[in-house]
C-alpha cells in the first residue's frame, strides 16, 4: 500500500498515494447482501471480527469510497469469522449472486486459491486486500510488509537502547503461518534484529492473544523472567495477551512491539506496558482497494495504480500497490493516529490512562 490528492493527511508523511476523500455511503452488512444480480455489485470479504480494524475502519472506508467513485455500485459484505471454509462459501455465494469484482482479505491465503480460480473462471475479477491470496488475482493492495517488520525490529532496538547487545535475549512471537504477511513481518524483523540481539525463543502466536500469552508464559519458564530483555510481538492483539502475561510474572520496563495501532495498544504505549506499534493507515488502503475494484468493474486500466509486481505463493505475478507504514511510539502519537483522526485524545485518555496521558504530554 499511490494517484490524486486527498484531504486525509497520513501522519509522519507516511503515505504518499492517490485517492480522494470519501463520501458517506451504505452497503450490505453480511453475505446476504443487497440486490443479488446487479452487474455493478462489488464484494468485500474480510477475514475475522477479532481484529478491531476490519469492521471499524476497513469496511466503512471501503464502502464510502466505492459510493463516491460509483454512486450506483452496490457493496456486498461478508466476514469469515476466522473460518477459511466459511470464506470459501461466502465467495461462492457472491459469484452465484452476480457480483463482478470481489475484494478479499484471505483468512488462509492458500486455502482460498481454488475459490478464486473458480470465480475467475466465471468472469469475476478478484482483488487481494491486505494479504496476498494465492490464485489468479487481478491486483493486490497492502502495505510494505517487510518494511513493517523492519520498523518493529528497529523500534525494539531503539527502546532497548544500550541494552541492545548480542547477549540480550529477545522473545519473538510471530503471526499465523497461514497468513503470507506473517512471513514478511518476520523477515523484516529478523533483518533488523539478527546480529544485534539474540532471538532466544521464537514461536507463532497465530494472531491470537490467548495463544501469544501461553507462548510468552512458556518463554518465561524456559529463559527465566530476569533474562528477557524485550519481546517482539507481530501485532497488537497478541501484544495485549503478552502484556498480561508479563504483568502476571511481574516483568516490567521491557520493550514490547505491536502492529495495527489498535486503541488498546496506543493506551498501553501511553502507560508504558507496550513500547511501539506500527500504524498502517486504514483509509488509504481501503480507498486504494475501492479504486482498483471500481476500475476493474468499469474495465479501466489499473497500471497507474498497481505499479509494482509481486509473486504470490502460487507463483502468480500480481500487479500490486504497496503503501508505507509508520512506527508509533509515545513520542509521535499526536502526530500520527490523533492527527489523522483515527482516535481523539479523549478516546485514548480515558480515566484509567489520564495520569499517564498527562505525563506523556497528550493532555
Amino acid at each position: 500500500m499511490n494517484a490524486t490528492m486527498r484531504r486525509v493527511v497520513i501522519g509522519a508523511t507516511a503515505v504518499s498515494m492517490a485517492l480522494s476523500i470519501a463520501a458517506c455511503g451504505k452497503a450490505g452488512d453480511d453475505d446476504s447482501g443487497s440486490s443479488g444480480s446487479d452487474s455493478k455489485s462489488i464484494g468485500l470479504l474480510l477475514p475475522d471480527s477479532v481484529t478491531a480494524r476490519y469492521e471499524k475502519f476497513d469496511k466503512p472506508f471501503f464502502e464510502a469510497k466505492v459510493k463516491e467513485l460509483c454512486s450506483d455500485c452496490d457493496v456486498q459484505y461478508a466476514n469469515a469469522a476466522a473460518d477459511p471454509a466459511k470464506q470459501a462459501q461466502q465467495m461462492s455465494s457472491m459469484v452465484t449472486k452476480g457480483v463482478k469484482v470481489i475484494v478479499v482479505s484471505a483468512q488462509d491465503s492458500a486455502a482460498i486459491k481454488s475459490s478464486i480460480q473458480s470465480a475467475v473462471n466465471k468472469g469475476v475479477k478478484v482483488v487481494a486486500y491486505d494479504r496476498l491470496a494465492q490464485g489468479p488475482v487481478s491486483a493486490y493492495v497492502s502495505f510494505d510488509n517487510v518494511k513493517v517488520g523492519e520498523l518493529q525490529g528497529q523500534a525494539l532496538l531503539a527502546a532497548l537502547g544500550a541494552k541492545a547487545t548480542p547477549a540480550s535475549k529477545i522473545v519473538m512471537i510471530n503471526g499465523d503461518d497461514a497468513d503470507p504477511n506473517a512471513a514478511q513481518f518476520k523477515e523484516g524483523a529478523h533483518k533488523a534484529l539478527d546480529g544485534k540481539v539474540t532471538i532466544a525463543y521464537e514461536q507463532s502466536g497465530l494472531w491470537k492473544d490467548t495463544v501469544a500469552a501461553q507462548k510468552m508464559s512458556a518463554a518465561i519458564t524456559q529463559l527465566g523472567a530476569k533474562n528477557i530483555a524485550g519481546v517482539y510481538s507481530a501485532n497488537d492483539g497478541m501484544a495485549g495477551g503478552i502484556a498480561n502475561t508479563l504483568k502476571g510474572a511481574k516483568i516490567t520496563g521491557i520493550p514490547l512491539t505491536g502492529q495495527d495501532a489498535e486503541l488498546a495498544a496506543i493506551q498501553r504505549i501511553v502507560a508504558g506496558t507496550q513500547s511501539s506499534t506500527v500504524y498502517k493507515a486504514f483509509k488509504p488502503e481501503a480507498d486504494a482497494a475501492a479504486q482498483l475494484a471500481v476500475n476493474l468493474l468499469e474495465g479501466k486500466d489499473i497500471k497507474s495504480l498497481a505499479t509494482q509486481t509481486l509473486t504470490s505463493g502460487s507463483g502468480d505475478k500480481v500487479p500490486s500497490q504497496l503503501l508505507t507504514p509508520v512506527s508509533v511510539t509515545k513520542a509521535n502519537i499526536k502526530d500520527t493516529v490523533v492527527k489523522d483522526g483515527l482516535y481523539t485524545v479523549q478516546e485514548i485518555c480515558s480515566a484509567e490512562y489520564a495520569a499517564a496521558c498527562k505525563a506523556a504530554g497528550l493532555q
